[in-house]
């Protein structure tokens, strides 16, 4: 007598596309290229949805660590602007980069790393011990850090008298905290070359020494009047606001955005879709959660969307805050394609997943 139990065992063996734990993918420290230590997190692993690229949080400088989501749709823009930051800050192929805080190669992503034929490490540890070993041992082409963690590396080098040991030529790029100033001269003393770039985790590198490495880069009029601005990024308020002045950048004379000034913006802008390129506005205001989500920047769609338009058109509302003076800033339309790049890639990672979604059979929201 046949067996049904045995039957559907059997049945249950034989499924494809359907893994076990064992046949499911799995996305490492390493298979990202981030499998360095950090002193501000643990390793858990995470069921990450098929449909983005990658997993990762924001620095936390201010507050918590938010967590960001990076479609595969943004990967172009992201890797485009990793492999331009690291083009004109000078690296060539085949140099060697220690990373002192593993997560910056999100920013960059591996994939831009790889592209411009780099060979990258971590420090042992989080500290600056660590890295000394790492400049005098390993003779790195580049270093990737933040600011005063590496000027206060050197000073300690110098007051160890460790100056012989360091690299002759060296390439410092700062990342993730406002330009330390005393790290300027400091470099030139030592003959390294410094660039400065500004970024985050939702959206890659932005600018460099003063310069915009993106093509969706606008600067708008911030709250805080005169010369301030604040920088948008394909329609997405950045929220961080800097004076642009002709006398330049501290590590760059033709950079006009003086990023080691940033200031978190007050009040922010309000984004407000006008006009999309898509059908329906359903998708849109889905894109508008999924920015919420993902991004941590509050998106709302105009009650008179219109649809089918030639361009995407985002309008910045500035707010104002009860209590404070009204913002000083007026509403800025942001009209794409080239200057909507960043949301538009998020619009079409939406069509996408509505088109090809990724579901698990075991877990429905239909009854």
């Amino acid at each position: 007598m046949n067996d049904p139990i045995a039957t559907l065992e059997w049945l249950v063996d034989a499924q494809q596309g359907i893994p076990t734990l064992t046949e499911m993918p799995r996305r490492t420290l390493s298979d990202k290229g981030i499998a360095g230590p950090t002193a501000a997190h643990v390793i858990e692993e995470i069921h990450t949805p098929l449909n983005l690229a990658l997993v990762t949080f924001t620095t936390g400088s201010s507050a918590f660590q938010n967590i960001v989501g990076v479609t595969q749709n943004e990967l172009p823009l992201r890797i485009a602007a990793g492999k331009r930051v690291l083009a004109e800050s000078g690296v060539t192929a085949g140099q060697h980069m220690v990373v002192t805080y593993a997560p910056l190669v999100n920013v960059f992503t591996r994939q831009a790393l790889e592209e411009s034929g780099l060979h990258w490490s971590f420090l042992s540890r989080s500290c600056r011990d660590a890295l000394l070993v790492a400049l005098c041992r390993q003779q790195p082409n580049v270093v990737v850090g933040e600011s005063s963690f590496l000027r206060a590396t050197l000073e300690q080098a110098l007051k160890m008298n460790l100056q012989a040991y360091l690299p002759k030529a060296l390439t410092l790029i700062t990342a993730g905290t406002p330009l330390d100033e005393a790290l300027v001269p400091l470099c030139a003393s030592l003959g390294y070359a410094l660039h400065d770039v500004y970024g985050c985790q939702e959206f890659g590198w932005l600018i460099l020494d003063g310069t915009p490495v993106r093509d969706d880069i606008s600067l708008v009029a911030a709250p805080q009047g005169g010369d301030w601005r604040e920088v948008i990024v394909g329609g997405l308020p950045t929220g961080d606001s800097f004076p642009v002045a002709a006398n330049g950048h501290l590590c760059n004379a033709q950079g006009k955005i003086q990023t080691w000034k940033r200031q978190r913006t007050t009040p922010e802008y309000d984004m407000v879709v006008m006009a999309t390129t898509a059908h329906h506005q359903e998708i849109v205001e889905r894109t508008a959660r999924t920015i919420l989500r993902i991004k941590g920047r509050i998106c709302r769609v105009s009650a008179r969307l219109q649809t089918d338009a030639s361009a995407t058109h985002i309008r910045l509302f500035p707010v104002s805050v009860p209590g404070d003076e009204a913002a000083k800033a007026e509403a800025v339309d942001i009209i794409g394609p080239q200057a909507t790049a960043q949301f538009d890639a998020l619009l079409s990672a939406q069509r996408d997943l509505q088109q090809q979604a990724k579901n698990d059979p075991a877990w429905s929201k239909q009854r």
